[in-house]
């Protein structure tokens, strides 16, 4: 839990007294590598905080193709939030890619927390403005970067990460095929 409070710590001023109450609202969970934590159609009961291993959210389009959307390492949060708001349908799949620790928060927990707690709300505003200034990132990316550019700067957003996990992964993160990230990777060395 120490990596949670840290983590919080660092990013609001909070009471030891209010960090016990949000310690006392998560759940240690551990996941296998490959096992899932959430899949699409389902609900989203809960959303998770990574104290070690990666996580992967990814969609599967019409043709059975994945796609990731995002990877969630060491103190970066995961879920399909609009799922566990709204209390509707998830939209995409999360899965461990490594053997993962996780410490995780039904809506119920969420939402006593941001009721009791101001710098919890504090924190999930700093949070959610994050998210949303990376989707907008993610998305200019997408549309006008090359495909080394978008490489580079997953390096940059994930260091040691391609050492961590699949080639087929982060190349379906970029929207390239392995084999041009194969290309890539040997350009790059020489």
């Amino acid at each position: 839990m120490k990596e949670l409070l840290q983590h919080l710590k660092s990013t609001v001023a909070i009471s030891d007294q209010h960090l016990e109450v949000v310690s006392a609202k998560f759940t240690e969970q551990h996941f296998s590598k490959k096992e899932h934590l959430l899949y699409f159609d389902h609900y989203a009961k809960r959303l998770y905080f990574t104290a070690k291993g990666c996580l992967r959210t990814y969609a599967i389009d019409f043709n059975g193709v994945e796609h990731n959307v995002s990877f969630a390492v060491e103190n970066w949060w995961s879920g399909d939030l609009k799922s566990f708001l709204n209390k509707e349908s998830a939209i995409c799949n999360i899965q461990a890619l490594e053997d993962s620790l996780v410490f995780s928060i039904n809506r119920e927990n969420w939402d006593c927390l941001v009721r009791e707690i101001p710098a919890f709300v504090s924190y999930t505003r700093i949070l959610f403005r994050n998210k949303l200034f990376a989707q907008q990132d993610r998305i200019i990316q997408n549309l006008s970067f090359t495909a080394k550019e978008r490489y580079h700067h997953f390096l940059q957003e994930y260091p040691n990460l391609s050492q961590r996990i699949p080639q087929k992964y982060i190349a379906s993160y970029l929207g390239i095929t392995p084999e041009f990230l194969s290309m890539l990777r040997s350009r790059m060395k020489k």
